[in-house]
């Protein structure tokens, strides 16, 4: 089942958006076939991260949750907000459960 998590940033903690992106893009590689997609938010010049965007398919809300909880950039408290939705794909990159 696909989940679309969505984090906001907490303002002013660019820090450790940058301190944790590698740490967070190995976990996220280590996760294979379970991401589907992924990406920051960002300011409307582009600039600035905001927050992320993850597609994850998963079997429950709970395992959703556990993706979106284990993360290191949650661990390092870089999230003010997550909000998880289960989704569905209606058109696009085809992105149907596995």
């Amino acid at each position: 089942m696909l989940f679309v998590i969505i984090c906001t940033d907490n303002p002013d903690r660019g820090d450790l958006r940058a301190d944790n992106r590698e740490v967070h893009l190995d976990y996220l590689e280590s996760k294979g076939d379970q991401l589907r997609l992924g990406g920051r938010t960002t300011t409307s010049d582009g600039e600035s991260a905001t927050g992320s965007i993850l597609v994850v398919d998963v079997e429950s809300l709970a395992e959703a949750e556990a993706f979106a909880n284990n993360d290191p950039f949650a661990k390092a408290g870089l999230f003010k907000s997550v909000e998880i939705r289960p989704w569905a794909c209606s058109v696009g990159a085809g992105l149907e459960p596995g």
